[in-house]
């Protein structure tokens, strides 16, 4: 493989950033190449649960990065002014799944191999972590056969919850633990989660759930 992959397109024997047109376009539609290519390692590995908007961000984000790069290249200052910004960047409103986290930080790590105009590296890379992300996934890489889920039950205030599910879950559960207990619907209602791991892990919890309203009512 000719070393020329792994040196970068833009011109590095100058201060400033001095960078062509050419070079400019190249490295923004790799960036948006490899974007897609990212979002749609991403969407392939969630086809069930994934957002139209989050996949889009993660097209666009290595081209963003890219542009930022390129205009701070070799200006110590600027570089570590866009870092704190990028600290303080809210990327989604809610807790993301290490999936998510893990595709943000592959974009960004895009964009920032296309801003330095390291093309090869990026596309190298882009393709080896994409395509081991979902040898992985197929493989069923650290999957438990009985992993913990999180039980819900919502039930009257005036009902003693403490012990009253231990039959039941005794027939169902090889392990239960209550987490949290909350008021709900103007202090009417207690929401408790359990901590739950089921005895035969082909079944539905959604099942277990239905029982246990039963038991309740």
């Amino acid at each position: 493989m000719p070393n020329t992959i792994f040196q970068s397109i833009l011109n590095t024997d100058t201060t400033g950033a001095a960078f062509s047109m050419q070079s400019f376009l190249l490295c923004t539609g790799i960036s948006i190449l490899l974007g897609i290519v990212i979002a749609f390692f991403y969407a392939f590995r969630n086809s069930y649960s994934y957002s139209k908007s989050f996949v889009a961000t993660l097209a666009s984000l290595p081209a963003i990065v890219q542009l930022v790069i390129m205009l701070v290249n070799r200006n110590l200052g600027a570089g570590l002014a866009v870092m704190g910004a990028f600290s303080l960047v809210r990327f989604r409103s809610i807790p993301g799944s290490a999936k998510e986290i893990s595709s943000i930080f592959l974009a960004m790590a895009i964009g920032l191999a296309t801003g330095m105009g390291f093309l090869g590296i990026a596309v190298i890379f882009t393709l080896i972590l994409g395509l081991t992300n979902l040898l992985l996934d197929w493989v069923g890489f650290g999957e438990q056969k009985n992993a913990e889920k999180t039980l819900r039950i919502t039930i009257p205030e005036g009902l003693d919850y403490s012990g009253v599910f231990d039959d039941l879950f005794g027939r169902y559960l090889s392990k239960w633990d209550l987490v949290r207990v909350k008021t709900t619907n103007m202090g009417s209602l207690f929401k408790l989660d359990y901590r739950i791991v089921l005895k035969d892990a082909k079944m539905n919890e959604s099942l277990l759930m239905n029982f246990a309203v039963a038991t309740v009512i």
